[in-house]
């Protein structure tokens, strides 16, 4: 055997040196940190008399809140002032108007305060000019939304999106899906989505065609299905129904999945086309023609996709985890059954986190 040499290093360097090393070496493997904040961007908002309206997330201890007239921001907006226009209570995460403020008082919306309104009684209703739009910091939180990815249900799609060349979809389903209430095209939902599946796969040119029609439930859709969607060849179809199948007189639910079902049954059968369905959200409960049983609506649309091996985004579940603190006016931009800009977001990042 050979002796071991002599180390040339004093004792106590060595010592030193093996703390360091040692103390380099947990660091290494300690988590990542995470964020100390999150941001919330445009957060919409309809605040009523000097009545308190809740955020959707309690703001971060001494983040700023800031205030604007327009989804984004924009240097046309305009921004309101906290203490002139709006007093904001962090500890509750609430903000209302002062009694002197800029910001437009919902008390003068021909809908307030009306329960069981038939809309059409009410010419300009709507909510698009009373909205006020907050930007603020929220303490991270890993649980939204809350949606399993779905690219295992979707193998071509994941295949051709990862190979680049043509990749076409079909968005279909009724107003929501045609973009009721977004204020401009490049902020529906599924546009969206699909800027960010081109950011992801560069080599994919992504189109996305509307195919939807405002007031349609599944009957209509089935009828219309050979013209907007067949016809289309696409590599993937997004699928909204269940706001009009759920208003009164409506689809009943054993109807509504059979519907669902044979719609798939004919996309698959046409050129292989793979689908995605989507739920949707509760409308106002003031509105007179709604039956208000969306949830077993949203419940059926999960149903059909799981019998069917369809992908499936949970809108309806993650809308109410967003909304729990709000109130329905403050995402319907019609005050009735459409998201507004902020809630096309929601939808949006919901697919989102679909995983394509």
């Amino acid at each position: 055997m050979f002796p071991l040499a002599k180390s040339s290093i004093p004792r106590d360097i060595s010592f030193a040196l093996a703390h360091l090393i040692l103390a380099v070496g947990l660091v290494a493997c300690l988590p990542s940190k995470r964020p100390r904040s999150q941001e919330v961007t445009g957060e919409s908002v309809i605040l009523i008399g000097e009545e308190p309206a809740h955020l959707a997330r309690l703001p971060a201890a001494s983040a700023p809140v800031r205030l604007r007239n327009r989804y984004l921001p924009d240097p046309s907006a305009e921004a309101f002032v906290e203490g002139r226009d709006f007093v904001f209570d962090a500890s509750s995460g609430t903000i209302r108007r002062t009694p002197g403020s800029r910001i437009p008082d919902f008390r003068t919306n021909s809908l307030h305060g009306k329960e069981d309104f038939d809309h059409s009684k009410f010419p300009g209703f709507g909510n698009t000019g009373f909205f006020v739009f907050v930007d603020y910091q929220h303490p991270p939180e890993s649980t939204w939304p809350v949606q399993r990815s779905q690219a295992d249900l979707l193998p071509r799609a994941v295949a051709k999106l990862a190979k680049g060349g043509p990749f076409r979809i079909v968005a279909y389903g009724d107003s929501i899906t045609a973009g009721g209430d977004a204020t401009r095209p490049e902020w529906i939902f599924w546009n969206r989505w699909a800027e960010g599946l081109r950011n992801r796969h560069p080599g994919s040119e992504v189109t996305i065609l509307n195919g939807a029609t405002g007031g349609d439930s599944t009957v209509q859709g089935l009828q219309r299905l050979q013209a907007k969607v067949l016809d289309q060849k696409p590599d993937l179809v997004l699928i909204g129904f269940g706001m009009n199948d759920h208003n009164r007189g409506g689809v009943p639910i054993p109807q509504f999945e059979e519907n669902l079902r044979e719609m798939i049954r004919r996309i698959r059968e046409s050129n292989g086309a793979e689908v995605m369905l989507f739920s949707a959200f509760p409308p106002n409960p003031k509105w007179k023609f709604g039956s208000h049983r969306m949830e077993e609506y949203a419940a059926a649309t999960a149903r059909v996709a799981q019998e069917t091996r369809a992908a499936y985004a949970d809108v309806h579940g993650n809308w109410l985890t967003w909304s729990a603190r709000k109130k329905p006016e403050d995402l319907l931009g019609n005050n009735i059954n459409h998201p507004n800009d902020f809630g096309h977001w929601l939808y949006f990042r919901v697919l989102e986190a679909c995983g394509l």
